[in-house]
């Protein structure tokens, strides 16, 4: 067999393909379902709210939240608080053993004083200074002294001078170290930075700080009034993610009640799990009655698209065709086919904005029936079809 032979068969076979599939449209858009109505399985045309969504796992956190630490060494002396309880910012806390650092403000404190004595010393005999240098220089006018005690004079006045402005800098020193003393010493009581409930405590009253090399955790306030969900969401349905983007969500305690927010941001860098790609996005939700916790894990499903109040079938009610979505409808007459507009659908329902009414009746499927030549007893529809259609 030539090429031109095996060339002609081709296309041959190819318009045999056409046609059949030509015939098989036109054969389930005209032809008459003879299947008996009680072997066929139909469902009502219902009005209710659809909705379409994404689904995703998250984990609940304090929005607010501080981890309160020690600037300071010492021996933990009082804890004021216990894990659960609320404060308010400015409350005491923890207080550390702060006699090292009482000893050393006293020390300031006292050097302090005695630089400030010495330079009251040297200004009163900076004034006895000046008051001989004036006389000298009268009586040297009048040639009672020589012109090297003048000069004496004159030099004594500037080198006291030079000492005052040189303790004066000392005392400014000094007195920036005492105040560095004080803050120190301040250090040793803790106080509330934030008002919230006090989520742990990671210190015991006797245990030693050291603060030298990184600041010590004692304990973590969280603000619950406010929380953030963080959802994980796969790449595969991140790109329908958009800001404001509303949700809902419930916890493994309270499954039948929902907390509705919208989406405030999602963070470009992913987080890989096992070679699964997942991004996260961050809700915020008022949490006045205390029912969310740090750490709860929910389930959240971010709305894509919603009816409310709307015409609803199975999804497998529907077929597309290139006349356009239709079902199969029965009547008095038996099984009619009609075209429909559909609208928002999810996994299992499709919502008709036009070309039924509530109450009727479509096809979604016909009863199992094993018959010979029809493999594992799979639903056979009418004209031999299966699957519905």
């Amino acid at each position: 067999m030539g090429r031109t032979t095996k060339g002609l068969w081709l296309k041959r076979l190819l318009l045999l393909v056409i046609f059949l599939t030509i015939g098989g449209v036109s054969y389930w858009l005209l032809a008459d379902d003879k299947t008996p109505t009680e072997e066929i399985l139909f469902a009502p045309v219902t009005k209710t709210s659809l909705e379409n969504s994404i689904v995703a796992t998250g984990t609940l956190e304090p929005k607010h939240y501080v981890e309160v630490g020690a600037q300071v060494s010492g021996q933990v002396e009082k804890i004021h608080v216990e894990e659960g309880e609320q404060v308010v910012a400015g409350d005491l806390l923890v207080e550390i053993d702060a006699t090292v650092f009482e000893t050393q403000l006293q020390q300031a404190e006292a050097a302090l004083e005695s630089k400030k004595a010495q330079l009251n010393q040297l200004r009163a005999e900076l004034e006895l200074a000046e008051l001989r240098a004036n006389r000298n220089k009268k009586l040297y006018e009048q040639q009672a002294v020589s012109e090297d005690t003048l000069f004496d004079s004159a030099t004594n006045v500037k080198v006291l001078q030079s000492r005052i402005a040189t303790s004066i800098a000392q005392i400014k020193a000094d007195e920036a170290g005492v105040e560095g003393d004080r803050a120190r010493l301040g250090y040793a009581k803790i106080y509330a930075p934030i008002s919230g409930t006090i989520a742990t405590i990671q210190i015991r009253v006797g245990q030693t700080l050291n603060a030298n090399q990184n600041a010590p955790v004692l304990l973590k306030i969280s603000d619950l009034s406010a929380m953030t969900l963080r959802a994980e969401v796969s790449e595969a349905d991140v790109n329908s993610l958009y800001k404001q983007m509303p949700i809902y969500f419930s916890t493994l305690g309270s499954r039948d009640h929902y907390w509705h927010s919208s989406v405030r941001q999602i963070l470009p860098t992913p987080k890989v799990v096992n070679d699964v790609v997942l991004y996260q996005a961050l809700m915020d939700i008022e949490n006045q009655d205390g029912r969310l916790m740090d750490s709860m894990t929910t389930q959240v499903f971010f709305v894509v698209e919603k009816a409310e109040d709307t015409l609803v079938v199975p999804l497998s009610a529907v077929r597309e065709t290139p006349k356009g979505a239709m079902v199969r409808l029965k009547t008095a007459d038996g099984i009619e086919r009609a075209k429909v507009t559909t609208g928002v659908r999810n996994r299992t329902q499709i919502e008709i904005t036009s070309g039924l009414t509530e109450g009727q009746e479509v096809v979604i499927g016909q009863k199992s029936n094993k018959v010979r030549g029809e493999g594992n007893g799979q639903p056979r529809m009418p004209g031999g079809r299966r699957g519905g259609f």
